[in-house]
């Protein structure tokens, strides 16, 4: 399955989660590139739309390789990679380092995104986290985690495309899991879009003030 692009596959993601529609949910989009497939979720199933602001800690010699990830929150989550740190060679206080990069940039993110905006509630709902698409699963755990430490009462993965093995890593995460496509040659995500333009902040800040969170609820 190949996708035209970003809206095109958050519209059939939303297609397979119509079960889900008045059921109050709650979308959480990983950004960038999440947001405009969670947009069209959230728009199928008339719900709020807000963001969990999530990092890949890369190894500082090849930075597309996650050795962990960290998760904004009153106390942000880091995930760590024991091999991947302890194949490179990464020291604790290079990854501390690249970790605090990541933080201030996460911090960076949350003002200019979200700002004074009212956060959508998780505790006690259905909450579906959306991504563009998932290649090793290091960021989407620590967010899975970080979400589940906030008591939803169900959490559904729902993603286009995946290679098997990381969905099957990640099906102990969370209640349900929903993958259009699950290819065993995957290489990257990229090459399931025909367009898989890089999403801009300004895009992002767009398509939220489309879906304002009603209520004085936090999301943290």
């Amino acid at each position: 399955m190949t996708f035209r692009d970003r809206s095109d596959a958050g519209r059939r993601l939303a297609n397979a989660l119509s079960a889900y529609k008045g059921r109050n949910a709650v979308v959480l989009a990983l950004p960038r590139g999440g947001v405009p497939v969670a947009a069209e979720v959230a728009e199928a199933l008339d719900a709020p739309l807000d963001l969990i602001l999530v990092r890949k800690i890369g190894v500082p010699s090849q930075p597309e390789l996650a050795m962990g990830a960290v998760v904004d929150g009153p106390a942000p989550i880091v995930v760590r990679n024991q091999e991947v740190i302890e194949l490179s060679g990464t020291t604790a206080e290079e990854f501390d380092a690249v970790c605090a990069e990541e933080l201030a940039e996460i911090e960076r993110r949350r003002k200019l995104y979200l700002g004074e905006r009212t956060r959508a509630p998780v505790a006690g709902q259905v909450v579906i986290i959306v991504d563009d698409g998932i290649a090793t699963g290091a960021t989407t755990r620590a967010a899975l985690q970080a979400i589940r430490n906030r008591k939803p009462k169900e959490l559904v993965l729902a993603v286009p495309v995946a290679p098997p093995d990381t969905i099957e890593r990640l099906r102990g995460e969370v209640d349900a899991l929903i993958c259009l496509e699950m290819p065993e040659l995957f290489g990257a995500i990229g090459y399931f879009y025909r367009d898989f333009r890089q999403v801009g902040d300004e895009e992002v800040v767009e398509t939220l003030k489309r879906f304002p969170v009603k209520g004085k609820t936090s999301i943290a």
